[in-house]
């Protein structure tokens, strides 16, 4: 019996490197939590987002979609770390652009990928209806989220926008080669907090603007209606690229800047069911 090609196989698969990433992931957040409660305008957002959250972990069905998201989302993250990643990393070092390069690279390929999906499948597009769309509901009835509601899903929802990070990491490997276990420690702890962050509770009139403010404000118009724009989570640029950014009067309708980062009425920071 042939052996050979199964040795190539666990010859490349590269586990102590994946166990390495995803241990880094974990502490990193907890390192950048930590210091981040360190400025006193994240740490006001915190205590914002933490009162509205205990609130919502007052409702039983709240609670039942949590656990059950945390379950599957242990087995999501075995599949991942357990049968793609060890491919996909090494320990070698590379010149010094191409980390930044390699960076952005994932963030914004995959921030393509998510666009599309969440506007094809999840949501209705003129003479059709979104597949997944009663999937993507689940998500949809925290109409004004907080922080915690980034987790609020249907775990199909959940394995699609994994799916669709991992993938990307993947094909991205078969044009850099494999990726410095650090290069994915950053775009993996870069794409959770950016999604964390875009449903948190963040009110110009106590917290400030600017681009963070602007970022949680769009996504939150995107909540509030079925029928919103501000489909990608990474920025707002294929939303502004293919008309669908929405300052919460519909896509691609134009507003004052005035409008925009302002004067509009402040968010109610109240929970939903």
């Amino acid at each position: 019996m042939n052996t050979a090609p199964l040795e190539a196989i666990l010859h490349t698969y590269a586990i102590h490197l994946s166990i390495l990433a995803f241990v880094l992931v974990a502490l990193v957040n907890k390192l950048g939590a930590f210091l981040v409660r360190r400025v006193p305008t994240a740490r006001e957002a915190e205590g914002i987002n933490r009162d509205v959250a205990h609130q919502k972990l007052q409702k039983p069905n709240y609670v039942a979609n949590m656990m059950m998201n945390r379950k599957w989302g242990t087995v999501f993250s075995a599949v991942i770390f357990g049968l793609i990643m060890p491919f996909c990393l090494t320990l070698e070092t590379q010149v010094w652009w191409m980390y930044p390069v390699q960076i952005v690279t994932i963030l914004m390929v995959y921030d393509f990928f998510y666009y599309w999906a969440h506007r094809v499948l999840f949501h209705d597009t003129p003479g059709r209806v979104g597949p997944l769309k009663w999937v993507h509901a689940t998500h949809h009835r925290q109409l004004n989220p907080c922080r915690m509601d980034s987790a609020y899903l249907n775990p199909i929802e959940t394995a699609i926008g994994l799916g669709l990070y991992v993938l990307t990491i993947a094909l991205l490997s078969l044009v850099f080669g494999r990726f410095h276990v650090g290069m994915i420690v950053v775009t993996w702890v870069a794409f959770q907090q950016i999604n964390l962050h875009n449903h948190d509770l963040w009110p110009r009139d106590k917290l400030g603007g600017g681009y963070i403010a602007t970022m949680t404000e769009m996504h939150h118009h995107h909540h509030a209606r079925f029928t919103g724009g501000n489909f990608a989570t990474i920025s707002l640029l294929y939303d502004w690229m293919f008309g669908t950014l929405d300052y919460g009067k519909g896509p691609g309708v134009k507003v004052s800047r005035a409008e925009r980062f302002g004067e509009a009425e402040p968010r109610e920071l109240s929970p939903e069911t």
